[in-house]
């Protein structure tokens, strides 16, 4: 039998709230690394988005999503700001495009204040028609607070902070299985070098596999694992110029927050992302699907001209409430003693606003795992 390899942390998954996470545990003193099955990280999910810092406005009040959103935003732009990590604090409008839902605005906006976002505000449409000549709507939502960020550079930041507090991450090595013992994980983790490693800690912030670390974890309750569900969302390009300086929201639907526009820090816009839920994992952009996002889009941008739209990329939201149960779900941080073993802690459904709130999230868990 192989040597097994005995470490303080491993934290499984170097997308942004992996690598969120390695940082906070390395910077509270603990030896950490961060395994990451593909070839680099944050390749997945984490690049795979509208790279929106969000304000918090959608998420039920009490729940993980409201408070570590409106926390994690904050501290998302003090760090970019520390950090010079490329961001740009452009607001967004939630548009009504009849008048039956401004009542879903007025709504909206009482949700906002309850979570802590005190700076949103209501506009009719000549006002929207100043701010933004080219979209349409009989009222908007105003949230100052949203904004953009290059999730790439967030990522290389996060990764520096975990090397300089003595942590590392290391890539193509997949994590095949896993067993729980007395005070410890042992897992099995392949690649060119496959080894045996033994911690005292295991943060499993597998993304979308990280249903699939658990299932292969023996020794944990299965009735600790949420309800698991995919929704691939497409993205469509648009040739020519944006046609507003902020990003435009229409009322959401059922497991999203509806084909929205948003921008690059270069002003290109970008469409997306649209709600499929599918069974299997897979990343091809149909061009039909531009049928649905051209009438989409003229809801709040009349004159979108024929022809501009062209497939960009596509995402995967993990999810732990499907489409019967409404769509949306909270995140599910689950600490030792949730998972029922000292070592373990798991993270689950964290989808958006996960990038926002990633810093935040990482600190929940550090809370949770030093108990």
């Amino acid at each position: 039998m192989s040597e097994v390899l005995a470490l303080d942390c491993v934290v499984i998954g170097g997308g942004v709230v992996g690598l969120a996470v390695g940082r906070e545990l390395a910077m509270a003193g603990r030896d950490v690394v961060v395994l990451e099955a593909e070839p680099m990280t944050g390749c997945i999910t984490s690049s795979r988005n509208s790279e929106v810092i969000h304000a918090g406005l959608y998420y039920p009040t009490g729940s993980l999503k409201a408070e570590l959103c409106v926390a994690g935003r904050q501290k998302l732009y003090d760090y970019c700001r520390d950090r010079h990590i490329p961001h740009k604090r452009c607001g967004k409008l939630v548009v009504a495009s009849n008048e039956a839902e401004v009542a879903y605005l007025e709504k909206l906006l009482k949700q906002a204040e309850a979570n802590g976002v005190d700076d949103c505000r209501l506009i009719d449409s000549a006002e929207l028609a100043c701010l933004e000549p080219h979209i349409a709507g009989f009222a908007a939502l105003v949230s100052p607070s949203t904004g953009i960020i290059d999730s790439h550079r967030l990522m290389e930041a996060y990764i520096a902070d975990i090397e300089a507090h003595g942590g590392s991450v290391v890539l193509n090595s997949p994590v095949l299985g896993g067993e729980l013992l007395a005070d410890a994980v042992r897992l099995s983790i392949g690649g060119r070098d496959p080894v045996e490693i033994e911690a005292k800690l295991v943060v499993n912030a597998a993304g979308l596999s990280a249903w699939t670390i658990s299932e292969g974890m023996l020794g944990l309750d299965c009735k600790t694992i949420p309800e698991r569900h995919y929704a691939k969302g497409c993205y469509f390009s648009l040739t020519g110029r944006a046609p507003a300086e902020r990003l435009i929201y229409p009322v959401p639907e059922t497991g999203g927050l509806g084909v929205h526009l948003t921008l690059d820090l270069a002003g290109q816009a970008r469409f997306g992302p649209d709600v499929e839920w599918v069974e299997t994992i897979d990343y091809d952009v149909d061009p039909h699907r531009a049928e649905k996002f051209y009438g989409a889009i003229r809801r709040y941008w009349p004159n979108l001209p024929d022809g501009a739209l062209q497939p960009a990329y596509s995402g995967m939201r993990p999810k732990v409430a499907g489409p019967n149960g409404g769509g949306a779900g909270d995140f599910v941080i689950q600490g030792p003693e949730a998972t029922g073993h000292p070592a373990y802690a798991a993270l689950y459904g964290i989808e958006s606003p996960g990038l926002t709130a990633s810093l935040a999230i990482a600190g929940r868990v550090a809370r949770l795992a030093s108990r």
